[in-house]
């Protein structure tokens, strides 16, 4: 996804300085309507999620045909670059997935295979971070931790 994103920038750059009349297509990064769906596709159904504060918001989804879970972070008003990140794992099987960066609406996907696990995951928008523990599993109760760095 950092590839993408650094190639869209560069050929739109590179077209405003050579004067091209066309405009590029905003990448979907841009879009104040980001959904977890469009981030991490239409099959995948949201179902837990955190507030980071007042600044966004990080999505757990699943997809029941593959078994994978995918946590994005998604701001509530896009806007210029900050620090955003998010981080998945089943504590079980060692399997962990994560993105980091400066973005201007949202970070990830992540993506960790998780039927039948409890998943631990979370995520952040500039200074205020948010954990969840222990989610999504039949016996044991989730914990979710908060705090501004």
């Amino acid at each position: 996804m950092r590839f993408t994103r650094s190639v869209l920038t560069t050929t739109a750059f590179a077209a405003l300085a050579l004067g091209a009349t066309t405009a590029l297509a905003a990448p979907a990064l841009a879009a104040p309507n980001t959904t977890p769906q469009k981030v991490c596709g239409s099959s995948y159904k949201t179902v837990n999620s955190a507030s980071v504060g007042s600044l966004g918001t990080v999505y757990l989804t699943y997809n029941a045909a593959n078994g994978e879970n995918c946590v994005a972070t998604i701001r509530n008003t896009p806007g210029t670059a900050v620090d955003m990140a998010l981080w998945i794992e089943v504590p079980e099987t060692s399997e962990r997935g994560e993105d980091y960066g400066r973005y201007t609406s949202y970070a990830g996907p992540a993506y960790v295979y998780g039927k039948g696990h409890c998943v631990d995951w979370g995520g952040g928008i500039s200074n205020v971070h948010v954990q969840v523990y222990n989610s999504n599993c039949d016996a044991r109760k989730e914990h979710r931790v908060t705090e501004v760095r």
